[in-house]
């Protein structure tokens, strides 16, 4: 039980820098015009690698601030279990992106960002706090919802795909932060 208020505690900060920077990802790729499969994979897979960086140094600072190991045994766990699906991403990331021969993938791409993240968290999730597997199956479902509705269907979404990004990976992760913010027990003042 402690263990869980540790991880909530420290994913609420690492949630609302996840966020922050995914709106801007999508900021920029909206004001610049990203949509080449190239160029959004670019803006995406650099906006990943700094939220994994960050997310780092955040749990890192919040480690050394109390006095526990960083790379505890429950640390070694969560990170086994995202590392599969997380590399996945990045492999499918740098093939799609280097590799698209002109045509259009971001789309597709973004959807298989979805789903691998939302695996990936929802395989963390026996670690941690129950609800990052609600999130996480935000991601699936999202995920696979639109892959059904754009593909099985005569009904032709039109989103743009920073918009997409942006949403799940930045206003999803802002509100998941806040959430984890405001409904964390506060240490007693005493």
């Amino acid at each position: 039980m402690e263990r869980s208020a540790l991880y909530r505690h420290a994913l609420a900060p690492i949630m609302l820098f996840a966020g922050a920077l995914g709106v801007a990802a999508a900021a920029t790729g909206l004001w610049f015009h990203f949509d080449s499969t190239r160029a959004f994979g670019t803006l995406w897979l650099g906006t990943a690698i700094l939220v994994v960086a960050g997310a780092f140094l955040i749990a890192r600072r919040q480690a050394i601030g109390d006095r526990e190991p960083f790379w505890s045994p429950p640390t070694k766990r969560v990170a086994q279990a995202l590392l599969p699906s997380l590399t996945a991403g990045l492999i499918v990331g740098l093939a799609f992106t280097f590799s698209s021969a002109g045509l259009n993938l971001a789309p597709l791409l973004a959807f298989l960002w979805m789903l691998l993240y939302g695996s990936a968290l929802h395989a963390a999730g026996f670690f941690m706090p129950r609800g990052i597997k609600m999130f996480a199956w935000m991601f699936i479902t999202g995920a696979c919802g639109l892959l059904i509705v754009s593909s099985l269907t005569k009904i032709e979404i039109t989103f743009n795909v920073h918009e997409l990004m942006g949403f799940f990976f930045g206003v999803l992760h802002l509100v998941y932060g806040a959430y984890l913010y405001l409904t964390e027990k506060r240490k007693n003042a005493a």
